[in-house]
């Protein structure tokens, strides 16, 4: 008797286990249709925006920088006195490109050139492969990217955009 009460009670134990493990298989898809993203906020996109026109205007270039989140929406938008009008809209491209891509734009554009199938990115509509858009990354995942245009060369765009970033790297 008191062998088959134990036998009864372990296999009880056991259903409710195989039970319990059934239930935590099915709650994790559950529990994975939902996403924790981080975002940046209007404060530090204005920032980075005001960073990188600032470090430009260092070395005397009138430059355009728009910061866009994670998803390419444009947050923020400054362009320097006497930055020419196309600057608008190279710099927001740019960061558009970066968001997207997740990756600096110069290294995109220098990949094309090496890469014939690469080229052909320069067809979708909104990437802009020229130097200037870096990825903005809150540890390590990119919650937005600075465009910068209007300096002469694209390189020197990068430079205020990465500029603009070490500036603000103690909020990321």
């Amino acid at each position: 008797m008191q062998t088959t009460l134990r036998l009864g009670g372990l296999c009880g134990i056991a259903v409710l286990l195989a039970a319990s493990v059934a239930q935590a298989q099915t709650a994790a898809p559950a529990a994975s249709a939902v996403r924790t993203e981080k975002n940046m906020s209007l404060a530090l996109a204005n920032q980075l925006a005001a960073e990188a026109v600032v470090a430009c205007a260092a070395n005397g270039y009138n430059v355009a920088a728009t910061v866009v989140d994670r998803a390419g929406t444009v947050r923020a938008v400054q362009r320097a006195d006497n930055a020419g009008p196309h600057t608008l809209a190279s710099s927001e491209r740019k960061a558009w490109t970066s968001a997207s891509s997740k990756a600096p734009t110069q290294a995109m554009m220098e990949g094309s050139q090496k890469n014939p199938g690469g080229a052909n990115l320069v067809y979708l509509p909104g990437v802009l492969l020229l130097g200037g858009g870096v990825p903005v990354k809150s540890g390590n995942e990119v919650i937005g990217a600075v465009g910068v245009g209007g300096a002469p060369g694209g390189h020197l765009d990068e430079q205020c955009a990465n500029a603009a970033i070490d500036k603000v790297k103690g909020l990321l």
